[in-house]
């Protein structure tokens, strides 16, 4: 099950089984309806891709998909019109050649954006199993501070504030917050994923926890404890973090999470200890609710991030993500927000980073760095080598922890 879908020997596997299976259906082909089947095979493909622009897909999509997805019609044309006349193996062969080539395209998908790194990811994400190291509510009373390592525990913060219809949401515990007597009053991180997530992203494919049990192991147990939050809704839903027609996921970002995790796990209210880190559309809403929201997050980081809340161009961003406000877009693009001072920073700090195959995102970054550094807000800017996949974040979050926790205050010494 810790097979990797991202290189080794499965997904060149997939493929070449896809491409041996596809040529058994087409080859040799009678009547002269091979042309046919291949022109009506693009004609279907493009169509697809018409759609998944209408549909409102902006991302990139890569040329692998619409490659295997032809060859899926292909392998399905072939076995319609040639039904009377092929042998029984060829019936068969034919469904087993377009599965494989759908599944060869899903794959050549999640290699470009890394949400399932192996068949376990993949597996337990889309059948909801628990995470490693996950617990129930019940059951954090009965750890020690002996462990060694952070829970995980699924959440279902009330709506009260946003009534945002979010998904049940995901907090990590460091092990200092399993010591029984002095509990420290630890730093919080806010944790968005991308426009498609679901709030195990950052765990399954954001390596998040990996990265902070590490950090802990350091640091004598300490560190800031994570909450995976749930910003759309939905894996289709595009909220970009603000209040619109897809729901008020802002209020629920600012007003439902963190007074449910300093209730319920005592960890600090300063506004000074509380940050928040997202990727790709997560990392346009850190930068945007920090710039927003000073009074609840000092510190973000943002990784390939863009320059503001956006689902197209700014008019097609005003009618779909704002209802037609004008004026709530222009609350929301940090460039405008910052360029007008309506906020007095004092302790906020933030952290930009790209992929050095992101040049758009690095430029952007660039441009809010600047903006920020204006009106008082600390910030660096860094890039790395990498694309826009998960595992990018998960490298730029693992670079940034140390500062972001020196920022946080973050209690704990240092091993010698």
């Amino acid at each position: 099950m810790n097979v990797s879908l991202l290189d080794g020997w499965f997904p060149w596997g997939v493929q070449a089984a896809a491409a041996l299976a596809l040529l058994g259906v087409l080859g040799r082909r009678r009547g002269g309806r091979l042309p046919w089947v291949v022109g009506a095979a693009m004609l279907l493909t493009a169509g697809a891709a018409v759609w998944v622009h209408l549909a409102g897909v902006t991302d990139p999509v890569p040329w692998q998909l619409w490659g295997w997805l032809a060859a899926a019609f292909a392998a399905l044309l072939a076995l319609g019109l040639g039904w009377r006349g092929a042998g029984w193996w060829r019936r068969v062969l034919a469904p087993v050649a377009a599965l494989l080539a759908v599944v060869s395209g899903a794959n050549a998908l999640n290699v470009s954006t890394g949400y399932f790194p192996t068949v376990a990811d993949a597996v337990g994400s889309l059948s909801g199993d628990p995470l490693p190291q996950q617990v129930t509510l019940a059951q954090l009373g009965s750890l020690t501070g002996r462990t060694t390592t952070g829970r995980i525990v699924q959440v279902d913060i009330p709506d009260t504030a946003s009534g945002f219809a979010h998904r049940p949401e995901l907090v990590y515990l460091p092990p200092a917050w399993f010591r029984s007597t002095h509990r420290p009053k630890l730093p919080v991180i806010e944790m968005i994923g991308g426009e498609f997530s679901a709030p195990d992203n950052w765990v399954r494919a954001g390596s998040a926890v990996k990265t902070v049990d590490a950090f802990a192991a350091a640091h004598h147990g300490f560190a800031p404890v994570l909450v995976f939050a749930d910003a759309t809704g939905g894996f289709r839903v595009d909220t970009e973090c603000v209040d619109g027609p897809a729901g008020h996921a802002e209020d629920h970002l600012v007003k439902d999470v963190p007074p449910y995790v300093e209730k319920t796990f005592g960890t600090a209210t300063d506004p000074h200890k509380w940050g928040v880190v997202g990727w790709s559309m997560g990392g346009t809403c850190a930068v945007d609710l920090a710039v927003e929201h000073p009074e609840t997050f000092a510190h973000f980081e943002d990784i390939s991030g863009d320059i503001g809340p956006n689902t197209g161009d700014k008019q097609q961003t005003i009618d779909k993500l704002y209802g037609g406000d004008a004026a709530a877009w222009a609350a929301h693009d940090p460039l405008t927000v910052l360029g007008q001072h309506r906020h007095h920073y004092k302790g906020v700090s933030g952290w930009f980073e790209s992929g050095d195959q992101e040049a758009a995102h690095l430029k952007q970054a660039h441009q809010l760095d600047a903006a920020a550094r204006k009106d008082g807000i600390a910030t660096h800017v860094t890039s790395g080598p990498g694309a826009h996949t998960w595992q990018f974040a998960a490298t730029a979050f693992a670079e940034a922890l140390p500062w972001l926790s020196t920022q946080l205050g973050t209690p704990g010494p240092k091993k010698a």
